[in-house]
């Protein structure tokens, strides 16, 4: 899949869990390079170049949370996926408001782990390029935002203008919540209560489009907006 080896960075304070996940990881062609606790992990993030981040929450000196701000604050673009026993909502959105990619919870299957990994580098490509290509993956599907289809196993589905606008806005802001507000204004102008109302005729729409691909779901939450989460977000 990759032309070079891309790099990780692995934050992790337990032994036997970090040095199995290095030997895992650069067996399946990724460079990885361990740090016991945070403070370690912000030195290596700022001497060398990562292509994505895997971050304990729980560490010592410096948490997971505390890395990822420092790594946000010198680097907006670079992938972060935390690996973590803490499986309260509240620590998720925490996570994915810090700019986190994707979440992982502890104990989990190595190759879903990989799986996630090679996804989120994948979008971070796929972001660079821009409007190089014009499929993007959501999951099993793949959405063709130029034609407006939606692709799962050859099996393709057209959708209308505006709810490709409105996939495009969710999937490019994927687990991450998107405010009602920034929904109406960007897509439909304006933001009052019978344009929320179309929204979330809209957002019904895209949940059915979607509902073949279990680890998709649109979440409402509550008095802020929706979240398209990607995998397991409990």
């Amino acid at each position: 899949m990759f032309k070079d080896r891309p790099k990780i960075l692995l934050a992790e304070d337990d032994p036997n869990l970090g040095l199995l996940l290095v030997d895992y990881l650069e067996s399946e062609g990724f460079d990885v390079s361990l740090c016991k606790d945070g403070e370690l992990a912000i030195q290596a993030f700022k001497r060398q170049h990562f292509d994505l981040c895997l971050l304990d929450v729980m560490m010592p000196k410096t948490d997971g949370f505390a890395v990822a701000k420092e790594i946000r604050a010198g680097n907006k673009q670079l992938p972060i996926i935390f690996i973590t026993a803490k499986s309260l909502k509240e620590d998720k959105l925490k996570g994915y408001g810090l700019g986190a990619d994707d979440y992982i919870l502890k104990p989990f299957d190595e190759e879903e782990l990989l799986w996630k990994i090679k996804a989120v580098i994948r979008r971070n490509s796929e972001a660079k390029t821009g409007n190089q290509t014009e499929i993007i993956s959501i999951g099993k599907y793949e959405f063709d935002t130029q034609n407006q289809t939606l692709n799962l196993n050859g099996e393709v589905k057209r959708i209308t203008e505006k709810e490709s606008k409105l996939l495009l806005y969710l999937a490019q802001n994927r687990n991450q919540v998107v405010k009602r507000e920034d929904l109406l204004k960007d897509l439909w102008g304006e933001n009052d209560y019978f344009l929320g109302r179309s929204l979330d005729v809209f957002i019904t729409k895209i949940r059915k489009y979607l509902k073949d691909d279990t680890g998709l779901r649109i979440d409402n939450v509550f008095g802020v907006g929706f979240v398209l989460v990607e995998g397991r977000m409990d």
